[in-house]
């Protein structure tokens, strides 16, 4: 017997029919497939590496010189730095998506293992989806980019022909009729189509730029959007435009921001994982419901050929009205589960950008204080952790989120919906009004001794033009009897607050599991938060490695080693026409000044000031009070931290 392709995790019906049967005979298996992926995934790995040379020589290539130090580590992608090929990456993690959800069980392994090693099997079975999908990554970002292309086309042809194959085969599904299949598996095929395109397209420039039809791309350390970032920093604050609607509450676009290949690429798997994730629990709830509603029959009829009781005939109208609200309430309750977890996708790419642009102003202080300098290694490994814990918390929270918002559907209905649909409008009206009397009760009773405290206990205001009194307390001994009352009050309000502060965090954490830029653990305890931990490791680890200002200052180094007719991106920064000495001398002399200006200590360290540092002049004693004036004025006038220009101080702030 076959084991099951990737399709039919979620198909998780009763077994299908004779005439199913027989339709799906000639099926081929995308499970043995993947398994006979790996020859030809080693093979192109093997070409890769033999091309590739390694940058330090060693024992074995004195031993066997002919290799001329070959046989290097081939890197499937970047990232780190990298920037480009970004959505090839992310439509070759599509391709992934549907073989990654696999790892969730041992399906795809053609025998039983016992349950102990099940830990072995995730294992293999991770290394076994990497090695058979490192190709697509491997021909993307070799550096031979024909060869890569070919070998991309060859290993992208056979995945399209089968997958389409198996889809146009057996389409048919016990859930989703008979276009299950094509539901399922479009995301796949057309990540497939896109690698196929985008090969064929690397293939036909690198032919073009060996014809010298087209000029290759430079390989500098800075890209274009850095350069605008850094002189969007540099240029004189300018007053903005007002925003627009769009971007005050949904999303502020910064077309000097790209995120990285690994960002987009984990995006793609949640969505995607998502949408397979809402089919596969479309499939089960189906699965169950119905097995409820036979168990249901069966009882039924169970108590009909015997004596029926007054309690089993109160209780079966019971049973099927609560599976019926049951039913509806889960499906409404998928819909807007899923629209959350996607927004929770979207969103976290809003807060990755947010905070790290936060980070490249030196902003720290809207993280945890323990948070401010985490260790290096740690943040290294968030690199690593960082794609499959946002997978895994996106479809993990998508499933707590699912059943939160079921509970508080069904609340709705037996408190709302049930009474009005019985008749019970009156009783329902009454319930409600009492608790929400009781709750008010409370919350007024809280604003009442606010309020109270706020006009008899503090004194008056300083000045006309504070906002709020000071914290002075005035009518003590009113004060003292007032807290004396209230002390027995709250006493028993407290308990009740403890109960809401209790609801409170359980439906809070539960319904931000999947936000893993968002700790769930109180203020002290975030280390113990591993996701959120996670987190802030791997955007100081993109800080430091992907600072605009710091790549633009290293590529300042770089470019200064290669000859001057040479242009580089960095150029841009210089004016087109040079300027007469004139401007030049201008220029330099403006320099000067503004240095001066922000240091002015480094007056003494000029020349003329030098070459009289032997002579105990009265020149020298002016010019060291002079200095020291002036830094003390400066110091006193300036807003902005010492030794950091204003220009960058008064840079563009986030949202």
């Amino acid at each position: 017997m076959r084991s099951p392709d990737a399709s039919s995790t979620f198909d998780l019906r009763r077994l299908p029919s004779d005439s199913t049967i027989v339709d799906c005979q000639n099926k081929i298996s995308l499970s043995l497939f993947l398994h006979l992926s790996l020859i030809p995934a080693v093979l192109i790995t093997g070409v890769l590496s033999c091309l590739q040379r390694r940058a330090q020589r060693r024992a074995i290539d004195h031993r066997l010189p002919f290799l001329k130090g070959r046989f290097g580590i081939v890197v499937p992608l970047d990232t780190i730095g990298s920037l480009s090929n970004r959505w090839s990456y992310g439509f070759a993690f599509g391709a992934v998506s549907s073989s990654v959800l696999l790892l969730f069980s041992e399906r795809y392994i053609p025998f039983t293992v016992p349950p102990w090693a099940r830990a072995i099997v995730y294992l293999v079975g991770a290394l076994e989806v990497g090695l058979v999908y490192f190709p697509f990554f491997a021909c993307l970002s070799t550096p031979f980019r024909t060869v890569g292309a070919v070998l991309g086309i060859l290993y992208s042809i056979p995945w399209i022909v089968i997958t389409v194959w198996d889809t146009a085969v057996c389409p048919r599904g016990e859930v989703l009729g008979k276009y299950q299949k094509i539901i399922s598996q479009w995301p796949c095929i057309l990540s497939l189509v896109f690698l196929l395109g985008r090969f064929i397209y690397m293939l036909v420039k690198d032919v073009r730029i060996r014809l010298q039809l087209e000029t290759a791309d430079p390989e500098e350390l800075i890209d274009q959007h850095q350069v605008n970032h850094v002189k969007r920093l540099l240029r004189t604050p300018q007053q903005s435009k007002p925003l627009s609607w769009f971007q005050t509450r949904v999303y502020d676009w910064d077309p000097y921001f790209k995120f990285p290949n690994r960002i987009i690429g984990t995006s793609i798997i949640s969505l995607i994982g998502l949408y397979t994730m809402t089919l596969a629990d479309y499939s089960l709830s189906d699965v169950a419901f119905d097995r409820v509603e036979e168990w249901k029959n069966t009882l039924q009829d169970i108590t009909g050929s015997c004596n029926q009781t007054q309690a089993l005939a109160y209780m079966i109208p019971q049973i099927e009205e609560f599976i019926d609200v049951a039913r509806k309430s889960w499906l409404a309750t998928t819909i807007f589960a899923s629209l959350n977890s996607v927004a929770y996708t979207f969103h976290i790419l809003v807060c990755y950008r947010k905070h790290l642009k936060r980070l490249w102003r030196g902003q720290k202080g809207f993280l945890p204080e323990k948070f401010h300098n985490p260790k290096s290694a740690v943040s290294v490994a968030s690199i690593a952790r960082y794609s499959g814990w946002q997978i895994a918390f996106t479809l993990w929270g998508y499933l707590i989120v699912h059943f939160v918002h079921f509970l508080f559907a069904l609340l709705f209905a037996y408190l709302l919906v049930l009474p009005i649909q019985h008749g019970k409008v009156l009783t329902m009206l009454s319930n409600l009004g009492l608790i929400l009397l009781t709750i008010g009760m409370v919350v007024g009773l809280v604003i009442l001794q606010v309020v109270l405290v706020q006009i008899f206990f503090l004194q008056d205001k300083m000045s006309p033009r504070d906002k709020q009194k000071p914290l002075a307390l005035n009518n003590r001994k009113a004060f003292h009897c007032f807290n004396y009352f209230f002390f027995f009050y709250n006493v028993v309000m407290g308990i009740s607050t403890c109960i809401l502060r209790l609801l409170f965090s359980i439906v809070v954490g539960t319904w931000l599991v999947s936000r893993i830029d968002r700790t769930i653990m109180q203020r002290g305890y975030e280390n113990l938060d591993a996701g959120y931990s996670t987190w802030i490791g791997m955007i100081f680890a993109d800080h430091y490695h992907n600072n605009p200002v710091m790549v633009c200052f290293c590529q300042l180094l770089v470019s200064s080693t290669i000859e001057k007719h040479n242009a580089t991106v960095y150029s841009s920064f210089e004016n087109a026409q040079s300027a007469s000495p004139l401007n030049s001398r201008a220029r330099r002399r403006w320099a000067l000044l503004y240095t001066l200006l922000k240091n002015p200590p480094l007056i003494l360290r000029r020349k003329h000031n030098l070459s009289t540092a032997t002579s105990s002049s009265p020149t020298q004693t002016e010019t060291e009070v002079r200095a020291w004036v002036m830094a003390s004025q400066i110091q006193n006038q300036q807003s902005a931290p010492q030794g950091i220009p204003e220009i960058i101080v008064t840079a563009e702030e986030d949202c």
